[in-house]
C-alpha cells in the first residue's frame, strides 16, 4: 500500500473511533487498565463500524467499502456490505483482516479468547434491520435486543476475564434494557430511517397510531405507552443490577455507571407533560461519565 493510501486507511480507522466521544456511555474510561482499555475500544470500533454500515451513516468517499472489497457499484447496498463485513470478521480468526478496524480486533479477540458468536449476533441485529421495520410483540423486540444489545455486554465480560453463566443472565437484562430506553430516547430519529421499536401490540392497547409518532411533541396515548415501556426497562434493569455487586475494583465502577446511565434514561422518558420525542437534555454525569441509556 503507498503512503496515500495508508494515511488514507488510518482516517477511515480514526474517524470511526473518534466517534466514541459522543457515546451516551464512557467506551473505555481513563480509570480502566491500559489493556481493558485498548481490548474494549477494538471492540468498540467492530460495533461502532457495523452500526455505521446498518444505519448508512459510512463516511462519505467509499472508503469502507473499498477496505472490505466492495465495488463503487454496490458500496451503498448495505446488505452487500454486511456480507462483505461479515467475511472479513471470519479472517480475524483464521487469516487477515482486509479493514483495519477488524486488524486492530485481532491481537483482542486472541488475547481474551474470544469467539465469532458476538459479533456475528451485532451483525445480524444490523442485517434485520434492513428487512424488518415493525415488532408485532415484546418478545419480538426482546429477541432482537438478543442479536442487536446483549453481545456487547458478553464481550466486555470476556475481554475483562470476568464471564460467569450468572454473570452472562445479568448482563443480558442490563443490555436489553438499555436497548430498550435507547429506542425510547430515538423514537422520532428512528421514525426517520422507517424504523419502530415500540411493539405493535402496545402500540394498538395504548390506541397510538404511527402518525403519534411523527409530531413534535408527545400526546397523552404515545406518554402513557411510553411510561410503560419504560416500566419494562427498569424492570430489567432491576433484574441485572446485582452483575454490579459480583464484580469488584474498577469493572464495578464501570457496570454501575452503566446501570447509572440506563436509570437515568428511564426518568428522562417518566412522560412529563407534552414530553419530546427526541433525546432529553442528559442528566448530569455520572462520575464514569455516562449520561442518559442506549
Amino acid at each position: 500500500m503507498t503512503q496515500a493510501g495508508t494515511a488514507r486507511t488510518g482516517e477511515t480507522e480514526r474517524g470511526t473511533l473518534d466517534k466514541a466521544a459522543g457515546e451516551n456511555f464512557p467506551v473505555a474510561p481513563f480509570f480502566l487498565p491500559r489493556a481493558w482499555r485498548d481490548d474494549l475500544m477494538a471492540v468498540y470500533g467492530f460495533a461502532r463500524l457495523v452500526d455505521d454500515i446498518g444505519d448508512g451513516d459510512l463516511a462519505p468517499g467509499g472508503a469502507d467499502a473499498r477496505l472490505l472489497g466492495v465495488s463503487p457499484e454496490e458500496a451503498e447496498d448495505r446488505l452487500v456490505l454486511l456480507d462483505a463485513f461479515e467475511a472479513d470478521l471470519h479472517r480475524v480468526f483464521d487469516s487477515t483482516p482486509g479493514h483495519p478496524l477488524l486488524r486492530r480486533l485481532q491481537p483482542t479477540v486472541r488475547r481474551a479468547g474470544l469467539t465469532p458468536e458476538p459479533f456475528l449476533g451485532l451483525i445480524a441485529a444490523n442485517r434485520q434491520d434492513q428487512l424488518i421495520k415493525r415488532y408485532e410483540t415484546y418478545d419480538d423486540l426482546v429477541a432482537y435486543c438478543e442479536l442487536s444489545a446483549n453481545p456487547v455486554g458478553r464481550l466486555v465480560l470476556s475481554v475483562t476475564g470476568t464471564s460467569t453463566p450468572e454473570r452472562i443472565r445479568r448482563s443480558d437484562a442490563v443490555c436489553t434494557a438499555l436497548q430498550i430506553v435507547e429506542h425510547l430516547q430515538d423514537v422520532a430519529e428512528d421514525l426517520g430511517r422507517d424504523r419502530i421499536y415500540l411493539p405493535a401490540e402496545d402500540m394498538k392497547r395504548f390506541h397510538v397510531q404511527e402518525t403519534d409518532l411523527a409530531t413534535a411533541t408527545a400526546g397523552a396515548s404515545v406518554r402513557a405507552l411510553v411510561a410503560y415501556e419504560s416500566e419494562r426497562a427498569l424492570h430489567l434493569l432491576n433484574e441485572g443490577t446485582p452483575l454490579v455487586g459480583s464484580v469488584h475494583g474498577r469493572l464495578k465502577l464501570l457496570l454501575a455507571g452503566f446501570v447509572a446511565g440506563g436509570r437515568g434514561g428511564v426518568r428522562g422518558r417518566a412522560a412529563p407533560p407534552k414530553h419530546h420525542l427526541t433525546r432529553p437534555p442528559p442528566p448530569p454525569p455520572h462520575p464514569v461519565g455516562g449520561a442518559g441509556g442506549g
